[in-house]
């Protein structure tokens, strides 16, 4: 059996979706399974059990000799959220709980960093584990994230495999539930659909004109592929960058983005908010070398073949993956 953690979520739900594609059909699906909105993600998939997240170590203890691979993706994932205790609970201290039964059962584990843990950028983005504890992150969550991996290089006894990844901007099919949280992809085919335009925040810096701020955006397609090739590799435990490894501007996105609708694209910009002007990253890119040295190595997908992927197959359509 396989275990996923935030199974009803995006990158979960798609995950489980490629391992049922492999032919993986006994997955134990992890949620919050209360948040009715993103239930319909694991509408069509083949799952062997859904437990709810608070009881999920009580069943692992029960059940953890069937279980030959954890994929820890649950997590509170809300960059505008400040209460630190909220993400001490679900972000730092269930992972280290989860971390703590791997070793004890033998199980391996990849779990999901972020590379909201980079901040502004001033260490670079280079997937360097001498540099977590340096790391500034702009807000609780990636703050969260950090904190586990630096607690995760503080351990002297770890599972026999495990890997941790730095996901960067991830976008694409199943992840009409997050709100505001959801990709720029997501909101700009919703609001060109609506309106006929789309409005991008102008930058407050004189070193990028308004829209080219740079994002590393990586299709959710490419992020399960990662995690298969890990869940078979296992070795070179670690932690990684998960990025397509090329920066784009917001003007490419949104350029795509109406090219796939058949549309001209008719732009306007806006103020970056207040209460996250001073947090916004300008430029993130993810070097991907450490990952390729270890024998990935398949493609990323191009921004513009992923958007249009996304669009006509999964937006156009309101499907899930």
């Amino acid at each position: 059996m396989i275990v996923v953690t935030g199974a009803a979520g995006f990158i979960g739900s798609c995950l489980v979706r490629r391992l049922n594609d492999e032919g993986f059909k006994y997955i134990i699906a992890v949620d919050d399974f209360s948040q009715t909105e993103k239930i319909k993600n694991l509408e069509g998939k083949q799952l062997k059990e859904r437990v709810e997240r608070t009881d999920f170590f009580n069943w692992l203890d029960r059940n953890h000799q069937e279980v030959e691979f954890i994929f820890h993706l649950g997590a509170r994932t809300d960059t505008t959220e400040f209460d630190k205790n909220i993400f001490d609970q679900l972000n730092l201290n269930y992972s280290k709980d989860i971390w703590r039964k791997c070793i004890d059962y033998q199980i391996p584990l990849v779990y999901a960093s972020s590379a909201a843990t980079y901040g502004l950028g001033e260490l670079g983005y280079e997937d360097i584990e001498d540099n977590i504890p340096k790391l500034k992150p702009l807000n609780p969550y990636g703050e969260s994230k950090n904190e586990f991996d630096k607690w995760v290089l503080q351990q002297d006894v770890r599972p026999f495999f495990w890997a941790g990844l730095k996901f960067f901007n991830v976008y694409g099919p199943n992840e009409y539930h997050k709100g505001r949280m959801a990709s720029v992809i997501f909101h700009a085919y919703h609001q060109i659909k609506a309106t006929g335009k789309m409005k991008l925040f102008r930058s407050h810096r004189p070193d990028f004109r308004d829209g080219e701020q740079q994002r590393d955006f990586v299709y959710v397609k490419d992020v399960v592929e990662v995690c298969m090739f890990l869940m078979h590799h296992r070795k070179d435990a670690g932690i990684y960058n998960l990025g397509s490894g090329k920066a784009r501007t917001f003007l490419d996105l949104v350029r795509n983005t109406f090219q796939a609708m058949g549309l001209s694209p008719q732009i306007e910009f806006i103020d970056t908010p207040l209460d996250i002007r001073d947090k916004y990253q300008y430029y993130t890119e993810a070097p991907m070398e450490k990952l390729r040295n270890i024998g990935y190595d398949r493609p990323f997908t191009t921004l513009e073949d992923g958007v249009n992927d996304y669009v006509h197959n999964y937006l156009a359509e309101s499907k899930i993956w």
